[in-house]
């Protein structure tokens, strides 16, 4: 009888053994800090300067985004996982993005993107993005950029512990299995901006700023060496001014070079390359 009533006992107790448990760090803490400065480089920036658009245009490109280092003091949880170690958050150097930007009517333009899911260093990305933008003409030489865009999708990897800290018997990782964490940096955000044309029409400087709507979330996925699983879920909801500036260089008909200098004054600076073609 008494096992009847501890095998109960177990089953009925399982679904809360097995739940997730959830954590909101405060904005001061570590982890917001830390999504803070890798959204940064993950947000959906302009990355040209505004234009009149024709309805029908499309232009494709690459971007290339570089991901700031974060300190090891920043990277260690302070909230929701104290005691552990710092997390594995600079397994990549550079966010690479192709974009496609579509002249819609209206004078609006509309730019998408999207990562594939490629495993590389162990990360492993799934993120897609959008805009909506329109330009204005202010004079003959100057444009007014009004735009929209957003983020969304999920980054897997072992930003818990990775192969080097399962072998490191100090780690709270060391003999578990390599963590396979989700981290989705999701944004949104609103942003104008100035731009002039000069040198013919050739050389394209710009100047803005906006808000930032950062609502990133993260899940734990790590078992250790005694077989049990740490899948907590942090959540944090923080806003961002940023400004940017930047430069769209016309090599020859229809390829441009842009690049940008992005930051959010608050946590972090990064610089983004583009190659662009206009297709029609």
């Amino acid at each position: 009888m008494h096992r009847l009533v501890a095998a109960l006992s177990l089953v009925v107790g399982l679904p809360s053994a097995l739940a997730a448990q959830a954590c909101e760090p405060p904005k001061d803490s570590h982890e917001a800090k830390t999504f803070a400065i890798l959204a940064v480089s993950s947000v959906f920036s302009p990355l040209d300067a505004p234009r009149l658009t024709a309805p029908g245009s499309v232009r494709i490109g690459l971007e290339g985004s570089y991901i700031p280092r974060i300190d090891a003091a920043t990277r260690t949880p302070t909230f929701c996982r104290p005691g552990k170690g710092p997390d594995n958050t600079d397994l990549l150097f550079a966010l690479p993005r192709p974009r496609v930007a579509i002249g819609l009517p209206g004078g609006l333009l509309l730019e998408g993107s999207w990562v594939p899911p490629v495993r590389v260093n162990g990360v492993k990305p799934n993120l897609a993005s959008v805009s909506l933008a329109r330009g204005f003409a202010l004079g003959q030489i100057a444009t007014l950029g009004l735009r929209a865009h957003g983020t969304f999708g999920h980054v897997d990897g072992p930003f818990t512990c990775d192969d080097a800290e399962l072998q490191d018997a100090a780690s709270e990782c060391f003999q578990g299995t390599r963590s396979n964490d989700r981290y989705k940096p999701t944004s949104v955000g609103v942003e104008g901006s100035v731009g002039w044309a000069l040198s013919g029409g050739r050389f394209h400087p710009y100047l803005g700023g906006g808000v930032n709507l950062l609502r990133p979330r993260f899940q734990v996925n790590f078992v250790n060496r005694f077989g049990f699983l740490d899948n907590t879920q942090v959540a944090v909801n923080v806003t961002r001014g940023v400004v940017f500036g930047g430069a769209t260089w016309m090599l020859g008909p229809g390829l441009g070079l842009s690049g940008e200098i992005y930051a959010a004054p608050a946590d972090a600076v990064t610089g983004r390359l583009e190659l662009s073609y206009g297709v029609r």
